[in-house]
């Protein structure tokens, strides 16, 4: 019962970090991960004959694990990592186990500790750095498929021009809603499979591979549909073409591996005979453990350290927000020099993801350039418990915008609130025909932080040191008509922020209150 209470004291304290997992397993690319936590009972539940005889005493590592776990949970929750906290959940669990089964029973359940791996997130950098570059492949290898058709087509990254239409490979095309499931299942695949550890291997990176030419294939056959049918028909196929259908096709790839394996192995056995699927004969009972409590020191040490941790954080989210002295948003002004503003508003149901505190949105244009150039500043008056500052190399992707290009850029003439220059991040960013610059930072309790990370460590060493944790983005949005004249729209933009940055200080606090 103290083993069951420990896991629920860990629900508890992870529950926020745990209640986003859940929620990104929505997303089509995790969508498996409802399923992950079922298997690893199962893993488990097929080697519970086998644990009994090697139950001893606890490890004391058991404890160090937990509190590393718990440390994690802390950084992550302060500076809302939730990557973070996650991992730090499953360092608990595995430790746990190691604290009350000891060091052999514990590595006999390692496959069901590495399956839960599967149902955590990426963090957003990995996953938006893997996506890019599976969109590349996948373009490249698809337009190979078009030209098997003696077809004429272009690559431009990956922008695929066939003349009548041109096909974007998005981030919803780079296979990662395969490649994940597909992975996760292939794990699965290869510890069950009762073969050489080489095969095994093979069974689980094939399905790199195989995600990649089946997703590269799925974009050709789109291409060579639009060549012979019609814009139309290749939209209702890329519909019916992808989803399940691909993923079923990867599927039955990797049964076809492992039939040419099997076939290869001249084995007697039925292929399926190899994969185990057995089931306990009975129902192991805790008494039938050889746990001593007197040798359970561990494990009591780790449920007193997860009970102080409890308490911890019941102490943290009990800590009253500064209460911040500055002018709301709403006071923004509309009209500055040249500059006439029009402000608008973000829909309720996107205001309860975003979680902020204030925001300005507004769309500023002037007689000469009637081209409007969006104004946006969120700002937290705490980002603890969920409520944090969301990049803007998240969100706009999710739109279907595609990243050119990042880098940074000092504004000429404008001094940050610190005294130092006022550096912001600059980016281009295209869909379909459209284009436009976007320029963004981070306000940061006095400083001027261009790198989302590095605003996740001042969150958390100010949240320690001066228990604020208020912070803004800020984003210039500029049109850009016409790209080969992109020059006239940078200088566009740079002359707003050199207007108005001045402006902000009231608006958002600085280092001193």
């Amino acid at each position: 019962m103290l083993l069951v209470a420990a896991f629920g004291l860990l629900i508890i304290i992870f529950q926020e970090g745990l209640g986003e997992m859940v929620g990104a397993w929505d997303r089509e690319e995790y969508s498996h991960g409802f399923m992950i936590p079922l298997v690893a009972a199962y893993l488990i539940w097929q080697k519970q004959q086998q644990l009994p005889p090697l139950t001893s005493k606890g490890s004391w590592l058991g404890l160090i694990g937990t509190l590393l776990g718990l440390m994690a949970f802390f950084i992550g929750e302060m500076a809302t990592v939730y990557e973070v906290v996650q991992y730090g959940f499953l360092l608990c669990v595995v430790s746990l186990f190691l604290a009350f089964l000891g060091w052999r029973p514990t590595a006999l359940l390692w496959a069901a500790f590495v399956y839960l791996l599967f149902m955590v997130p990426l963090p957003q950098f990995v996953y938006k750095a893997l996506s890019s570059e599976l969109q590349l492949i996948s373009s490249a290898i698809g337009v190979a498929v078009v030209r098997l058709f003696d077809i004429s087509v272009y690559l431009e990254g990956n922008i695929i021009d066939l003349g009548v239409y041109k096909l974007q490979v998005v981030e919803a095309c780079s296979g990662l809603r395969y490649l994940f499931p597909l992975m996760s299942f292939g794990f699965l695949i290869a510890y069950l499979y009762k073969v050489p550890a080489w095969q095994r291997a093979f069974l689980f990176l094939s399905t790199i591979p195989i995600t990649v030419l089946m997703n590269s294939f799925r974009i050709g056959v789109i291409g060579v549909t639009v060549e012979y049918w019609g814009i139309e028909m290749a939209e209702g196929f890329l519909h019916d073409f992808e989803g399940w259908v691909v993923f079923m096709g990867c599927l039955g790839v990797l049964v076809l591996e492992m039939w040419l394996l099997h076939l290869f192995s001249k084995s007697k056995l039925n292929m399926w005979d190899k994969v185990d699927l057995d089931m306990p004969d009975e129902i192991i009972s805790l008494s039938q453990f050889n746990i001593s409590w007197k040798k359970q020191r561990p494990f009591i040490a780790c449920l007193v350290l997860i009970v102080t941790a409890l308490l911890g954080k019941q102490l943290l989210e009990t800590r009253e927000t500064m209460t911040l002295e500055r002018t709301e948003l709403k006071r923004f002004p509309l009209y500055n020099q040249k500059w006439i503003g029009r402000e608008s508003s973000i829909e309720n149901n996107v205001l309860g993801v975003l979680k902020l505190t204030d925001y300005l949105m507004a769309n500023y244009t002037t007689r000469t350039s009637p081209l409007p150039i969006n104004f946006y500043i969120a700002y937290y008056e705490s980002q603890r418990q969920g409520a944090a500052i969301h990049s803007p190399r998240t969100c706009i992707p999710g739109g279907g915008w595609e990243f050119k290009g990042l880098d940074q850029l000092i504004i000429p003439g404008v001094k940050h609130m610190s005294g130092e220059p006022l550096e912001v991040n600059r980016v281009l960013i295209r869909k379909d025909n459209s284009a436009q610059i976007v320029y963004y930072w981070f306000e940061q309790r006095g400083r001027n932080i261009t790198n989302e990370y590095e605003a996740k460590w001042y969150v958390f060493y100010d949240s320690m040191m001066d228990n604020r944790t208020d912070g803004a983005l800020v984003r210039v949005t500029v049109p850009v008509p016409d790209i080969d004249n992109i020059e006239e729209s940078e200088q566009h933009g740079i002359k707003f922020i050199q207007d108005f940055y001045p402006l902000i200080p009231d608006y958002i606090p600085g280092a001193k209150l």
